[in-house]
Order: structure tokens, then sequence, then C-alpha cells
């Protein structure tokens, strides 16, 4: 249970943010698909990259310029980004990585990351395929 010293109002800002993040989300990619068409994802494209500008600039703003407070920036990061886009945290935390010197780690979490994602996508798409084909 959230305890009273202001961690349910922390969880009630992400959760706001989660759902202004997913709207603006929604309203993108139709917007962008609707401009580009849908011969390719562009609309995801574009929150991802988006997504992933905006969280550089919060977090910098967050923890290195001290220009948000801890509320505000979970809020805007884990809530609005959050809902807008999860690829925004894999591109901060692969920047982080490469800005500490891990190199390494970067790469690691770049490849997992893209091999890891599509390979469970097909497998949930195989399994809901597995149960729910009409031949099956």
């Amino acid at each position: 249970m959230l305890s009273a010293d202001g961690k349910m109002s922390r969880f009630l800002w992400v959760c706001l943010g989660s759902a202004a993040g997913g709207g603006a989300r929604y309203l993108l990619v139709g917007w962008v698909s609707k401009l580009l068409g849908s011969g390719f994802p562009y609309g995801t494209l574009a929150v991802n990259v988006i997504g992933s500008f905006l969280i550089g600039g919060l977090m910098y703003a967050g923890l290195e310029a001290s220009r948000l407070s801890e509320t505000a920036l979970l809020a805007l990061t884990t809530g609005v980004m959050g809902g807008f886009t999860t690829y925004s945290a894999f591109s901060y935390q692969t920047l982080k990585a490469l800005q500490d010197g891990e190199g390494t780690v970067a790469i690691v979490n770049v490849v997992m990351t893209l091999a890891g994602c599509l390979l469970a996508c097909w497998l949930g798409w195989a399994g809901a395929h597995s149960v729910w084909s009409p031949s099956a």
C-alpha cells in the first residue's frame, strides 16, 4: 500500500502523466500515419525519436541543471514519456552508458533490446496465433 508521505501523490502524477503521454502518442501516430501513409511505421518512428529527444532534455533539466523537482521529473519521465514511448528510457539509458564510458554496456543494451524485443514480439504473435487462429 502506498503511504501518505507523498508516494500516493507521486503515483497519481505518474498516472496522470501516463494518460497524457498515451493520448499524445495516439494523436501523433495517427497524424503522421495519415500524412506519410502506412507503408512504413512512420508514426511509431516519430514517437520514438521525439520521445528520445524529450527524455534527453528532461533528464538533463532535472538531473544536471536541477530545473525540475523530483516529483515533476518523475511525472514527466516515468509518466508522460512512459506513456508516450518506453523507447525514450532505452535511449537515455544507452546514452548514459556511453557518457559513463561503458561502451560495451551500451552496445549490448542496443543489441539485446532490438533482438530481444523482436524475438518477444514474434513469440507473442506465434503464441496468440496458436491459441486463436481459426485453424487451431
